[in-house]
């Protein structure tokens, strides 16, 4: 898998949630892992997606779209609607 981000974003999200974007790129290697659409943020022309999975701090929860074959992150956090769906998806 080929991942790319804005490094300004990175910097943020370090700040805001404590989570790089090297470290959220981890939930993608997760056997386990669930991907949604995310139906809010999607546009006509591109179409966003969630993904939760675990990694070593937990149940990330992943923001990111496909551009030009990569995965390209917009945000991660540990945050509990992104757990209890992985949860409920994995039946834990």
């Amino acid at each position: 898998m080929k991942f790319e981000w804005d490094l300004e974003k990175d910097a943020l999200n370090i700040k805001k949630h404590g989570i790089s974007f090297k470290e959220a790129k981890l939930a993608f290697y997760d056997a386990d892992r669930i991907i949604n659409v995310d139906i809010k943020h999607s546009t006509a022309s591109e179409t966003r997606y969630f993904c939760f999975g675990k990694t070593d701090l937990g149940v990330l929860t992943v923001r990111f779209s496909l551009r030009n074959n990569s995965i390209r992150i917009f945000g991660a956090g540990l945050w509990r609607n992104g757990r209890k769906t992985y949860e409920k998806e994995n039946k834990i």
